[in-house]
Order: structure tokens, then sequence, then C-alpha cells
């Protein structure tokens, strides 16, 4: 019984997580440039000033830090119906950022897998 108690419990926790991210597309990093070339999006970076001083992916248009106390109001001001890729360090912060995007209405959101961290190339300053 406890085995099925076990079992039940992480099915519910694992169907919760699913939920909470859905609407949010893992982007992998050898289909970032093709998407770039074939789509107008947005790229957005959410990692913070000090991480973007040390470069940051070229075609990125926005900086807008997730844990920052304004990136809810920052975001509101965005047009839903685009389309976004999101990017952090590692692609955790990245998926918070799309995962609350998604729940405020936005219509298309990557979050770029791996982050700036598995991006081969060259890095703007």
């Amino acid at each position: 019984m406890k085995l099925f108690t076990t079992v039940f419990i992480a099915l519910i926790a694992f169907a919760g997580c699913d939920a909470q991210t859905s609407g949010v597309k893992n982007l992998s990093q050898q289909d970032l440039s093709t998407k770039l070339q074939v789509e107008d999006v947005v790229v957005i970076d959410v990692r913070t000033p000090g991480e973007i001083a040390r470069g940051y992916i070229p075609e990125t248009d926005l900086f807008i830090n997730v844990n920052g106390g304004d990136f809810d109001q920052k975001i509101s001001t965005l047009d839903t119906s685009k389309t976004y890729i999101i990017y952090c360090h590692s692609g955790s912060r990245s998926q918070q950022a799309a995962t609350r995007m998604v729940a405020k209405g936005f219509a298309s959101v990557f979050n770029l897998q791996g982050g700036i961290s598995s991006y081969k190339g060259q890095l703007k300053q």
C-alpha cells in the first residue's frame, strides 16, 4: 500500500509540473539559428545585468531580469501575439520567465534549452 501511495503522489506531482509549464515550448540550441532566420521573433535575455556584461547572444532584443522586481510590469508592455525566445545562463530562470509569460497570455514562448552556457556562437559584449 505504501508503494501505491508513493507512486500516486509522484504522479500527481509530475502532472502538476507539466501543467505549470504547459504552453512553453523548448527550443534546442541546434534549432535556434533556423528559428531566428525563419520567423520574426523577439529574443529576451532574463539574466542579471552583471551576467549580461560578460556577453550575450547577438540577436537579443530585450534584457529583462526575471528576478528583478519589475519583470511582470515590463512584460506587460509587450505584444502577446509575437513569438518570444527566452534565455538565461542554463535554462532554469528562462523556463520560469517563459511560464510566467504564458500565464499572462503570451501565445508563443520558447525556452532556449541549456541557455547561454550551451550557446556555440560568438557572444556580443
